[in-house]
């Protein structure tokens, strides 16, 4: 890990846009005595530096290593209160709070009215859109005041309060219940994956409806909706009900497409509601609704209504290349995702300090099917020793696991049989261990073993015995999550067929395409 991404104030300066480091020059500059201020001097020379070095600043005279500190504080914090003036940052929840915070400075200078006054007009616009953790605190604030009988307002006004504050509290609560609950879920598909057993079904959805708070879906708002389909959304994904996994998505999309001027109220709930509906339409494989939602989605994002900043950009990156690349395998058009690797790669750099190394990881295993399907075994093997070679990974012990069974894969492909013992023994030591041993993984790895006792005229039979043998197990709850990652089925027909993998795939998509489907759209 590199010094840059160590320092944390060194990637924030670096995070700078031109206009934002000017921003921040007028706003030292508004008081002569700081134009030779210390941490303007630091902050000017850590804009020029390419790397983090202490030494380097200390050499400059800048600050002594006792105070540099301290420096490094003061000026990170002066850099968030120029960054908080810039009017581009003033979404909803900054203007919400500011004027939360406007309404605290008059009720301390004895301003009671002014202050309510400003209270008011701040709570219509968080309930209006949905920052009801906001609304919330401006209402105990309107107590406060209140509760000192300053204003002398009618008696109805208790009453009022009482109730806003008694049903904000509990529609807080509600949210903060499923939202509790969602990332707990998240937590155990990164770790761990699908469930593998039907203990761990029952474990799973044991868990989920005990957590599941009990409401009247009726009376939910905006934002505790978009929650409760996005719990949903994850105990589908865990207990392989892809479908259910569509439906809820499909829902969470039509809550926007219903009010589109929630989308720039909400932008990351939006993107990320996209990329589940999206990742459910790979898994039950419909390329030609997938292909609807991510062109509507391009064009969302698109639009100058869209708000911009470099979460959002980040967000954007990843949602749009992954779900590319994703059409991409459900149309088998590999030679179309070669062209795209290198923004991914170019991508992964920009954003390194906003993407985690999940996705990351994602990303590398991704490129390694695209090469795998174009028949580049050499870079599919490179990228998946990305994945294998880092110790440092504590996530999604199943998609480690098949990084590894596409790696012996990709080796047998590209001739590379001096190897192949050695990752062979290496991925039957890791299967082991993480107790992960079902029967595909068995098959495959046994069917790898034997290769160098198969004659070249016997090799056709032993496909097609392998392909029956694994066919079996495409739609058991349990052993079909093998697929998911790895199309082994459509390799082996390859085999058998002798025609690229590809060509197999855009078979299956145009049947996928014919099938069908669920009557919910997320956009109807």
């Amino acid at each position: 890990m590199t010094n840059e991404q160590k320092d944390n104030l060194f990637v924030l300066v670096k995070s700078l846009t031109k206009s934002e480091k000017r921003q921040f020059r007028l706003y030292v500059g508004r008081m002569g005595s700081n134009q030779d201020s210390k941490f303007l001097n630091l902050f000017q020379q850590l804009d020029r530096m390419s790397r983090y070095d202490e030494k380097v600043i200390l050499r400059k005279g800048i600050v002594t290593k006792q105070q540099l500190s301290n420096l490094k504080a003061h000026l990170y914090k002066q850099i968030l209160v120029s960054l908080r003036m810039n009017p581009v940052n003033k979404n909803i929840r900054i203007q919400i709070r500011e004027q939360l915070d406007f309404a605290t400075i008059l009720y301390q200078k004895g301003l009671y009215k002014q202050s309510l006054k400003v209270l008011e007009k701040a709570k219509l616009l968080a309930i209006k859109y949905e920052e009801k953790f906001s609304a919330y605190d401006i209402v105990e604030l309107e107590k406060v005041i209140e509760s000192q009988y300053i204003t002398r307002s009618l008696s109805n006004r208790t009453e009022t309060l009482i109730f806003e504050s008694n049903l904000l509290r509990k529609q807080n609560n509600i949210a903060t219940q499923l939202s509790n609950l969602s990332l707990q879920l998240y937590e155990r598909l990164i770790k761990a994956g699908y469930a593998k057993s039907d203990q761990e079904f029952r474990e799973i959805t044991q868990f989920f409806y005990e957590n599941l708070p009990k409401l009247d879906f009726e009376t939910l708002g905006f934002r505790e909706k978009l929650w409760y389909y996005k719990a949903h959304v994850w105990y589908s994904f865990l207990t392989h009900d892809f479908l259910s996994s569509y439906r809820y998505a499909s829902k969470w999309i039509k809550m926007f497409e219903d009010s589109p001027s929630m989308i720039a109220i909400h932008p990351v709930f939006y993107l990320k509601g996209n990329n589940y509906l999206m990742e459910s339409l790979t898994l039950i494989k419909y390329p030609s609704k997938f292909y609807a939602v991510l062109q509507q989605m391009i064009y969302r994002t698109s639009h100058e209504d869209f708000p911009v900043n470099d979460n959002l950009k980040a967000l954007n990156f990843q949602f749009h290349y992954s779900n590319k690349i994703n059409l991409y395998f459900l149309e088998g058009n590999f030679e179309d995702g070669l062209s795209i690797v290198p923004e991914i790669l170019k991508g992964i750099v920009a954003y390194e300090n906003q993407i985690d190394p999940h996705h990351i990881v994602m990303f590398y295993y991704k490129i390694s099917c695209i090469y795998f399907g174009a028949e580049d075994y050499e870079n599919c093997i490179i990228y998946l020793d990305k994945i294998i070679s880092n110790k440092r990974l504590k996530m999604r012990e199943d998609l480690l696991c098949f990084s590894r069974v596409l790696n012996i894969f990709a080796h047998y492909e590209a001739g590379f049989d001096y190897h192949l013992e050695t990752h062979l023994r290496e991925t039957y030591k890791f299967l082991i261990k993480m107790n992960d041993l079902h029967e595909v993984q068995k098959a495959m790895i046994r069917f790898v073993r034997s290769l160098g006792d198969i004659f070249p005229n016997d090799l056709k039979a032993a496909f097609e015995s392998l392909y029956e043998e694994l066919k079996q197990y495409e739609n058991d709850p349990y052993e079909k999550r093998s697929f998911l990652y790895l199309d082994i089925l459509s390799w082996l027909e390859s085999k058998i067929k002798n025609i690229p993998i590809s060509t197999i795939i855009k078979q299956k998509a145009i049947q996928f395409n014919r099938k069908e489907r669920p009557s919910i759209s997320p956009f109807s």
